[in-house]
Parts: structure tokens; C-alpha cells; sequence
């Protein structure tokens, strides 16, 4: 079973994000799934205003993805949807057991409005795409 979890419109409240790491179901992807998107929420709780998280992704030539969305496909499959440093649009798909993460903080493109954060909104689509 494939799911895709984008960005849900509205931003969950904080304690949500730890919440899935708990509930995430006995498959491996969901489970790394669950727990990478607490770690992108977490790391998000120390950028500024200048900044919005980016995914390296190593081992590979991706380099680095402004993220969109992540998902998983049953029973071990993780995928990063993204845009790569060139504007080109990019999904990254990787066995669990290969996952290795680098987190990066990049300077805003738009500097007007609020910062993208996108780990909250990915914990609140989860928990939607749970519930349906």
C-alpha cells in the first residue's frame, strides 16, 4: 500500500508532531516516516524567520531538496518529494534500512510572508491520511 503525505493547509499544534512517533503502525516505512517528520519539526523549533529546512539526501547525487512532501510504501519504502537547488522537481526513493538524512537550514527564497515550515503540516496530513 502506497501513501503520499503533502502539506495539510493548516499547521497542527506541536504536541501532534511527538504524538505520531507513538501511534505509527508496525511497518517499517511508517514507522521511519512517523519519526522523520518529528525530527524535520523539531529542527524546524530552532531556525529564524530567514531560514526554512531543506533534506540532504547521502549516498547519492540528489544533493539537496527543498521539501514538499514525504511518504511511504508498505512494507519498507520511503519517498522525498522535492525541489532540487536547479528548480527541478525531484523524488528521492530509499529502503529503509538506507535511510540517511541530513537535515540543512537554507536562507528563505521569499522573503515576504512567513517562513515555509513544513513539519507540522506533514504530521497533520499523516494523521488525515490515518484517518481515512
Amino acid at each position: 500500500m502506497a501513501r503520499r503525505v503533502g502539506p495539510a493547509p493548516d499547521p497542527a499544534p506541536e504536541e501532534e508532531a511527538q504524538d505520531i512517533v507513538t501511534e505509527a503502525a508496525e511497518c517499517p516505512a511508517s514507522s521511519a516516516h512517523a519519526r522523520l517528520i518529528a525530527a524535520i519539526a523539531e529542527f524546524e523549533d530552532g531556525l529564524d524567520d530567514t531560514q526554512e529546512v531543506a533534506l540532504g539526501l547521502a549516498g547519492g547525487s540528489a544533493g539537496v531538496l527543498q521539501i514538499e512532501a514525504l511518504g511511504w510504501i508498505e512494507p519498507d519504502i520511503l519517498t522525498f518529494d522535492g525541489i532540487d537547488a536547479e528548480g527541478i522537481r525531484t523524488r528521492m526513493i530509499q529502503h529503509v534500512t538506507q535511510l540517511n538524512v541530513l537535515l540543512v537550514a537554507l536562507p528563505r527564497e521569499d522573503e515576504e510572508g512567513a517562513p515555509r515550515r513544513i513539519g507540522f503540516r506533514l504530521a497533520s496530513a499523516r494523521d488525515e491520511a490515518g484517518s481515512a
